[in-house]
């Protein structure tokens, strides 16, 4: 059995209490590896490596930062093959239809910091003295702690990882544990492409250990998280004071004007719904539709469903696999069953295959009412439930009450309709005529103000922004 190590410092390492815990393939049920059990200790000497290598970081060229991103995305693309297998047996996607896509995504992340990076430019404001030169200069904020979840396992960290790397900033980072397999497999692609030792530092463990002591530590000076709004919130007041950056939940909104396009509405409805089995943040996860053509947007909606092929992830033809985890399985047992009892109907699905399996049926619900769990939570699985509305009004207003304001969508064939209801989505991405879950790794995304989707904004040049803080020094021509 593969026993996996720690990354600190540039070397592989046990972990201090000499511990591990099991990785899991969630299709099959099939040990993969043992992981290290990080403790508290681990994560001290994690930081403290770190923070040796952020000095070394900060004093080196632009272009020697975009050749190590470079690098590092040559080395994705050699090893993708088996980043990809490693991916879809940790976590449950489908190697053809899924992995391999976010592998050469991953790829592109670190090509797209090294192309931002050299464009990150500062100012040099005016001053009322003609002899004085101002110089405001972006400079990285030195150690970060990334804490990222299991659902896009490689990619979400790329977001975080690529930024940080261009950027002069040393990273610990702490994986999802149920994905911690394939971020050990990532890690060691990363470490042998010739990035700096220190420069990034892997601590596998529960989060509420390892995670918290990363967050609070005292020598972290900034967080970047993806994952639940409730653990983002512990993390804000656990990290006090440091530059957070924060993608939390969402439930993706999808707002159908009776005067849509309605069979390429169902068919982007089913593709946000079921994409990754629903496992997205962004993932459509409640449908509000005109009374009027709820019926008929329903049986598009089945049609599409009915083409969703769930099976082994190893599988070429399969396009959809397990869910990760027992915990979200239960939740969508949870909402459906919590529907049903408040007069909605289970069009397709609202099943496990059986009792104890991870795979979940494509589920449709119809007729569901406002206040159902469904529609007020997140419910993070392969899910589509269609709730009437009598207006546009209306919808925007159920829209905005779970306080969700992640990414949304809206369709009409009338750019003033759907640009009137885009305006008053209070999300930070509003797709039209399109799905909730469109998005480039270049684009910025993140929460609305006010909020309970996060804090910031992840994607391209606004991550390089976030990570760097501006740094203004003056000086007196004449004092030379």
């Amino acid at each position: 059995m593969t026993q996996h190590r720690l990354l600190i410092g540039g070397e592989w390492v046990d972990p201090a209490g000499g511990e591990s815990f099991a990785a899991y393939n969630p299709a099959t049920g099939e040990r993969l590896a043992d992981v290290a059990l990080g403790t508290v200790e681990d994560v001290d000497r994690a930081v403290r490596a770190a923070r040796g290598a952020a000095a070394e970081l900060a004093a080196t060229s632009v272009e020697q930062r975009a050749e190590w991103c470079e690098a590092v995305a040559a080395a994705i693309v050699e090893h993708a093959d088996e980043l990809a297998r490693a991916l879809s047996e940790d976590q449950g996607k489908p190697l053809e239809a899924e992995a391999r896509g976010e592998i050469l995504t991953a790829a592109k992340g670190f090509r797209d910091a090294a192309g931002h990076v050299r464009h990150l430019d500062g100012v040099v404001p005016h001053a009322e003295n003609p002899n004085k030169k101002v110089l405001s200069v972006r400079r990285p904020r030195g150690v970060y702690a990334v804490i990222t979840p299991w659902n896009f396992p490689v990619n979400i960290p790329t977001e975080y990882l690529a930024p940080a790397l261009a950027t002069g900033n040393a990273v610990v980072w702490v994986p999802a544990p149920s994905t911690s397999h394939v971020a050990v497999r990532f890690a060691e692609v990363l470490a042998a492409s010739g990035i700096p030792a220190g420069a990034l530092n892997l601590v596998t463990g529960p989060g509420d250990v390892v995670g918290d002591a990363l967050v609070g530590h005292p020598d972290i000076d900034g967080v970047g998280f993806t994952g639940s709004t409730a653990t983002g919130m512990s993390i804000a007041r656990r990290a006090a004071g440091k530059p957070l950056l924060l993608e939390l939940g969402g439930n993706g909104p999808t707002i159908v004007l009776d005067d849509a396009d309605l069979p390429a509405a169902a068919k982007a409805i089913a593709a946000g719904a079921y994409f990754n089995g629903g496992q997205v943040c962004a993932a459509t996860e409640v449908v509000l539709v005109e009374r009027g053509v709820h019926d008929e947007l329903a049986a598009l909606v089945l049609e599409e469903t009915r083409s969703i092929v769930s099976g082994d992830p190893a599988d070429p033809g399969t396009t959809m696999g397990p869910l990760n985890n027992e915990a979200t399985a239960a939740k969508m047992d949870a909402h459906i069953l919590d529907a049903e009892g408040r007069g909605a109907s289970v069009a397709a699905g609202g099943r496990r295959d059986d009792p104890s399996s991870l795979y979940y049926a494509p589920t449709v619900l119809t007729g569901v009412p406002a206040e159902a769990d469904v529609v007020r939570y997140e419910s993070f699985g392969p899910i589509v439930p269609l709730v009437p509305v009598d207006s546009a009004e209306e919808a925007v207003e159920i829209a905005q009450a779970p306080q969700f304001g992640l990414c949304s969508a809206v369709w009409s064939r009338s750019a003033a309709r759907a640009f009137a209801v885009a305006e008053r989505l209070r999300t930070g991405i509003v797709n039209i005529n399109d799905a909730s879950t469109y998005w480039e790794i270049h684009m910025p995304f993140g929460g609305g103000s006010g909020t309970m989707s996060g804090l910031g904004r992840l994607g391209g040049m606004h991550t390089l922004l976030e990570m760097t803080e501006i740094k203004t020094i003056t000086f007196d021509v004449t004092t030379f």
